[in-house]
């Protein structure tokens, strides 16, 4: 089996093609894994990674009735076809389920207008069949996210293999900068991410499209180089065991940091904040995040970073009006005294 990495095409054509792909294996039992991938103009890994996810396909809701389709390396086999093809039935929860998920769909930047046309038409179909449902569902609707059109923008230049501009948000430095990626793939792993080369860093990295302030698709051709692709089933940030571990307890206006910070464990407070654990290979860089928190939290360990955090704070507020402030208050005195200038009208 052909074992170089390949780039997957877009999630939409990737989408079109497994659908087709079922139709083919069903009318081919046994198949052999280079014959199919040849047909569908793939490599056989991509056609293998497409077979893992067809298992997790069927035609219900609640997990029965699943595609049982496995491969021995050579040849496909189905094992249950003829229970896909018996007529559909679906409960009033799965038909709101449906129609929610297909109205979204088709308001997806990126969808070809023919594709848009037949999901608006079998879901008028579904509408007609559901009865109450129908109703029920459509007083519910979905909103992806990345609105502004950056994850059309993402998805074409993948599909059209073109290199994008962008204006990026780092939550970790607290900063806007501006890259030009080599986009990858685009993957969903709570939030929606490309994954790309950096030309910027020479590296490949990992962007949260929510975090797209800007993008531009260029006239350059994107050029990665050949990456192996990750495993992501354990999530996008896999710290090394060797990071060092950090713990910053925040109260709850600091609750957002559990989200953009990937972290081990985030427990609950008495008070409504969390104490969270996290690794990371420059605990440095946390002391802007113990500064941008202000008296919403603070560095609990290592002490050493600690101290760096209320040294820190202390020295900024001393360049800002000259007035020493309390060690003990540590981060959470810069926004205080920003909180009693702003009383005083300063």
């Amino acid at each position: 089996m052909a074992g170089k990495p390949v780039r997957p095409a877009s999630a939409i054509d990737q989408t079109r093609r497994m659908l087709s792909l079922v139709t083919y294996l069903r009318e081919r039992p046994g198949a052999r894994v280079e014959d199919v991938a040849r047909a569908f103009g793939i490599s056989e890994d991509e056609l293998v990674s497409d077979l893992d996810v067809l298992p997790m396909c069927g035609t219900s809701f609640r997990g029965g009735d699943l595609l049982d389709i496995d491969t021995d390396g050579e040849r496909i086999w189905w094992h249950n076809p003829d229970d896909v093809a018996e007529p559909l039935r679906i409960a009033a929860d799965e038909a709101t389920a449906l129609l929610v998920a297909a109205r979204a769909v088709s308001t997806l930047p990126g969808l070809r207008e023919s594709d848009r046309q037949a999901l608006l038409r079998a879901t008028a179909k579904v509408e007609a069949a559901s009865g109450e449902a129908a109703g029920a569902s459509a007083r519910l609707s979905v909103t992806f996210e990345s609105e502004g059109g950056v994850f059309a923008d993402v998805d074409r230049a993948i599909s059209e293999r073109r290199r994008l501009w962008i204006r990026y948000y780092s939550p970790a430095r607290d900063e806007l900068t501006e890259r030009e990626i080599d986009p990858i793939r685009l993957v969903s792993v709570g939030h929606t991410y490309v994954e790309a080369w950096c030309r910027r860093s020479e590296a490949r990295r990992t962007f949260r499209l929510d975090r797209v302030a800007e993008i531009k698709i260029l006239d350059e051709p994107s050029a990665p180089p050949e990456v192996e692709l990750r495993d992501l089933s354990e999530g996008l940030v896999q710290p090394a065991a060797e990071d060092p571990e950090v713990v910053v307890e925040v109260g709850p206006g600091g609750r957002w940091v559990a989200e953009y910070y990937p972290h081990d464990s985030a427990d609950e407070l008495a008070d409504g904040g969390l104490r969270i654990t996290l690794r990371t290979p420059d605990p440095a860089s946390l002391r802007r995040l113990a500064l941008r928190l202000g008296r919403d939290g603070r560095i609990v360990s290592p002490p050493e970073l600690a101290d760096s955090a209320r040294h820190a704070a202390r020295d900024a507020l001393a360049a800002y009006d000259g007035v020493e402030v309390r060690e003990s208050h540590g981060a959470g005195a810069v926004q205080e005294r920003q909180d009693d200038r702003q009383e005083r009208g300063l």
